[in-house]
């Protein structure tokens, strides 16, 4: 990725005749795109320099004032060209960047990386990157859950007929659907901030994690390596560091941190597959945009191409777990650089991915159009077959007996199942319970009976329940930034 968090910056870098992952350069969010950026790492690697420096020299360590302002005044004077030429030349890309600082830090040169080995910088910047990652993300899910409770508040008594394996059942509510959706982005908005507090950084640990390196440093003081690491550990906003580790921080840590982003991926494919199909029932549809084009050949189409996107990239999320599965299986002893290639592709990949279905989900989310005519028509087909149960009930109430009109319903139910399924006509079971005089004791009850909104059970107050004890709590922390709209980047 280049240095950098502009998009057009980016093009223009790697031009139009080289492979640009469409992560980047199509889907992902300008700010995502710069926390994984060149730029941001290597800034990031000079400022982890800076800290140990500073720390070091706090604790009795012969560097000088003018050593660290130097160091502070050349953090974002990275030369890009000199540390690819220099890594190209020494194959080892935290001593490339350590040699260009050195170039613009001629008096702190000595001092930099002292006692330190290269995942002091690689390790730390990618736990401070994974931190500030989480919280891009976690306002990006917790407005996508608003807008969803906003419609679910909206439609928490339009009755709609539920599915299961697809096939009809029983009456729920359209805002009933829609917590089923938001119950499962709670759990990952919670799973994701559980991660995000928990991560610990690596700090101060030497090559194998013994901080041998530090402890002859300052010449046996235990306590002042104790300190160092403290320091520098608070330096970079961590509350906590790990006390063991081999050279790296355990990639157990990256395990973690891709299952709870996969388990959310899994999340949101669900919850777009249904307004797919739902877009095919033609009872809800995502947004449409007033120009937007469904097909190249047939001009009538509106594709579902949000929600499909969604899907498409949350499959590629919910892989992505098996990457840092493997490598946590195979780390040998205290590290083996085996790690390496693969982390920088999957973390960031996991990432870029997250942003852009969250981004995509709320677009979604903000734009939802349902349609109450074709949902009523479709309730109107499937309703008389199951009012009959209520139909039977009020037959014996008034008076009939529990078999015969168990027969009796039995018989104009196949008829009229016949009707739709071999003529293609619409359901008229009613009608012939209204024209039969065996019925004629309830035919005054039939609109009562068939009152959709009699099928619906308790999901009106399940909604309102659900939305003001676990929904509206857990999205309070996110009111600051709750007015922000979703916008696509293609």
């Amino acid at each position: 990725m280049a240095a950098g968090g502009d998009r057009g910056g980016r093009e223009e870098a790697c031009g139009h005749e080289s492979y640009r992952s469409p992560l980047a350069s199509r889907y992902a969010s300008p700010e995502m795109c710069f926390v994984f950026s060149d730029r941001y790492k290597f800034r990031t690697w000079r400022q982890l320099w800076l800290w140990l420096a500073e720390a070091e020299q706090t604790l009795g360590l012969p560097i000088t004032d003018e050593q660290i302002q130097e160091m502070k005044s050349n953090l974002d004077n990275i030369d890009f060209k000199m540390a690819a030429e220099e890594e190209k030349r020494l194959r080892h890309d935290v001593m490339a960047h350590v040699h260009t600082f050195a170039h613009c830090c001629p008096k702190a040169a000595g001092i930099i990386h002292l006692g330190a080995t290269s995942c002091y910088v690689g390790d730390n910047t990618d736990l401070i990157i994974l931190r500030n990652a989480f919280d891009l993300l976690l306002p990006k899910l917790a407005r996508a859950i608003s807008r969803l409770a906003d419609f679910a508040k909206e439609r928490a008594d339009l009755p709609t007929l539920g599915f299961t394996h697809f096939q009809p059942a029983q009456l729920t509510t359209v805002g009933k659907r829609c917590c089923l959706w938001i119950q499962d982005l709670c759990m990952d908005l919670q799973n994701l901030k559980r991660v995000r507090d928990d991560l610990r950084f690596r700090g101060v640990k030497g090559t194998t994690g013994t901080q041998a390196s530090f402890l002859q440093l300052f010449e046996g003081d235990d306590q002042k390596v104790e300190q160092l690491d403290k320091m520098v550990t608070e330096k970079a906003g961590f509350k906590r560091a790990f006390i063991i580790t081999g050279q790296t921080y355990t990639r157990k840590v990256d395990i973690e941190v891709l299952s709870v982003l996969a388990s959310l991926g899994a999340s949101v494919h669900k919850i777009c597959t249904d307004i797919r199909l739902l877009a095919n029932l033609k009872e809800m549809e995502e947004p449409f945009e007033k120009q937007q084009i469904g097909s190249s050949a047939m001009p009538y189409k509106r594709n579902p191409m949000r929600s499909e996107r969604c899907c498409s990239l949350a499959r590629h999320l919910m892989i992505l777990v098996t990457d840092p599965l493997q490598t946590a299986s195979v780390q040998w002893f205290e590290r083996t650089l085996d790690d390496s290639a693969n982390r920088r592709i999957c973390l960031a990949e996991a990432f870029l991915t997250a942003d852009t279905i969250l981004n995509t989900l709320q677009n979604i989310s903000e734009g939802l159009v349902v349609y109450p005519k074709v949902i009523e028509r479709r309730i109107r087909q499937e309703l008389p077959f199951m009012a009959t149960e209520n139909i039977i009930m009020a037959m014996v109430k008034a008076g009939g007996n529990r078999q015969d009109c168990h027969e009796k319903i039995r018989v104009l139910s196949q008829q009229a199942a016949a009707v739709v399924k071999q003529e293609g006509g619409d359901n008229d079971l009613i009608e012939r319970i209204q024209a039969d005089a065996y019925f004629s004791p309830i035919h005054s009850q039939l609109d009562h009976l068939l009152d959709p909104s009699t099928f619906t059970g308790r999901a009106s107050q399940q909604v309102q329940r659900f939305l003001e004890e676990e929904v509206y709590p857990l999205l309070k922390p996110y009111e600051s930034v709750m007015k922000v709209k979703a916008e696509l980047c293609l």
